[in-house]
């Protein structure tokens, strides 16, 4: 039996509120992180709270599209939606303006649009769509290559752009895979990856090897419980590793001890492999793999840091891992806004006190850095507070994913709240020096038109999905 919808009382009003908040506070605070004396009218559009306070009126009216549009709109047009956007992000890598080093705009006269804001929608919509067919299976390698294909095109595209935070924002989709019943290991496989690329960074690499083959030989015999097995397989290693060193000796190659124990590593993979195949012991063949893997990703580290990265992104890393000091350089932006957050105290200077603020100390203040401003200006307490308003949305978002009874308005609430997350966990930790400087904003409270709509139209498209959760009574 199909029921009609009250939107009055089927909306998450809480939600709502919440966004409220956030959205105003953010406003108030751009206000503070841009204010001058010559210009204290809140209104003046001249400025960039005023110019917010336009794009919050046409917030306004994106949410009342989004509630006029039938709901069936948002799965039955989510690829063509996700089509149009793939065509957005190559056309902006042909005819978009470029800013800071990006070119991710649109010029339209006097306003610029990002596409990678709104892309972060679209990917939701079509992810949505293929998780939720019937008798969808994530564990499929079709399956599986299909999602990697939804998820990395875009981020590819924006990459291009050289916008490397926003196409990093595409990993945090992995938490939408997990609560699909993706395994915990690919959670736990980026933790360890994550690991071993600041070990490479930071320690030498033949002692990154020496650790990884200890601590697999270690596991292994945790597994196996099986000292004879877990025995032949560091003598393997022994041998291996003793006939490339005699060949380098011989030859005089010259080889690192790092290149001598991975070959080493490789030729008793090889005998290894064997004994699992002839034994069937599945676990011999994962924790070898395991091994040779991350030995091959420690050895493309250095590479992909020093060839991939752009210089001040490697300034940024190693700046936030202590492998450089660097205050006035790359490490100045997080510097400048750990001294205006740490200045105001607990309850903060008050509005429009902020003299780290006033004097423009920190760069992107109202943008990527707005957090610094509320610290400075009202202090742990106003920190706090933003935080909890945060946190509470997420919780809250959560609770209405895990209400719905179609599987589309699920998962496509749950890409909202991962993305939500990430933006809030990586800007909140890049202003206080616990996360890598990547350039995203503050959802909801940072200055910027395309943002602001890009993360409404994400949020209200799942409260318009989540009114209809009744439609079909069970």
């Amino acid at each position: 039996m199909r029921r009609k919808v009250n939107i009055i009382t089927d909306t998450d009003w809480i939600t709502i509120l919440l966004y409220l908040l956030l959205v105003f506070l953010g406003w108030i605070n751009i206000y503070a992180a841009v204010y001058s004396p010559e210009h204290q009218d809140i209104f003046d559009i001249s400025q960039r709270y005023g110019k917010q306070l336009l794009w919050i009126g046409l917030s306004v009216l994106i949410i009342i599209v989004i509630f006029l549009i039938d709901v069936r709109f948002y799965s039955f047009f989510s690829y063509p939606v996700y089509f149009v956007m793939i065509v957005l992000l190559l056309g902006v890598l042909l005819f978009g303006t470029e800013v800071n080093g990006a070119r991710s705009w649109f010029e339209i006269g006097a306003f610029r649009v990002q596409p990678a804001e709104f892309a972060k929608f679209a990917t939701c919509l079509a992810l949505a769509r293929y998780l939720g067919t019937l008798n969808f299976k994530i564990h499929r390698l079709r399956a599986l290559s299909t999602i990697m294909l939804i998820l990395l095109l875009p981020a590819a595209l924006i990459l291009l752009q050289n916008d490397t935070g926003s196409a990093i924002v595409y990993f945090s989709f992995i938490l939408a895979l997990y609560r699909e019943g993706l395994s915990g290991s690919f959670l736990l496989i980026g933790l360890l990856l994550t690991i071993l690329f600041v070990a490479a960074l930071m320690l030498n690499l033949f002692t990154v090897a020496v650790g990884l083959i200890i601590l697999g030989l270690l596991l292994y015999y945790i597994e196996r419980r099986d000292l004879k097995e877990t025995g032949f397989a560091l003598l393997a290693l022994m041998i291996g590793t003793a006939l490339f060193w005699g060949v380098d000796l011989i030859l005089k190659l010259h080889w690192s001890n790092f290149r001598i124990h991975t070959l080493g590593a490789g030729l008793a993979a090889i005998f290894f492999f064997y004994y699992a195949y002839r034994k069937r012991v599945q676990a011999a063949f994962v924790f070898t793999l395991g091994i040779l893997i991350s030995l091959m990703f420690v050895s493309s580290v250095d590479y992909a840091f020093n060839e991939v990265l752009e210089e001040h992104q490697q300034a940024r890393i190693k700046v936030l891992l202590g492998m450089q000091h660097d205050p006035h350089g790359a490490g100045y932006n997080v510097n400048q806004s750990k001294i205006a957050i740490g200045s105001g105290g607990v309850t903060g200077k008050g509005f429009l006190q902020g003299t780290q603020t006033k004097f423009d100390f920190v760069p992107e203040q109202g943008t990527d850095f707005i957090f610094c401003t509320v610290g400075e200006e009202w202090g742990f307490l106003g920190t706090t507070t933003i935080i909890i308003l945060f946190v509470m949305l997420l919780l809250r978002l959560i609770y209405v994913a895990e209400r719905q009874r179609s599987n589309f308005n699920r998962i496509y609430g749950w890409g909202v709240i991962s993305i939500l997350f990430f933006h809030f966990a990586i800007n909140v930790g890049m202003t206080i020096g616990l996360a890598p400087v990547i350039g995203i904003p503050l959802p909801f409270f940072s200055y910027g038109g395309s943002s602001l709509w890009g993360f409404t139209l994400l949020l209200f498209v799942f409260l318009k999905l989540d009114s209809t959760r009744k439609q079909y009574l069970q």
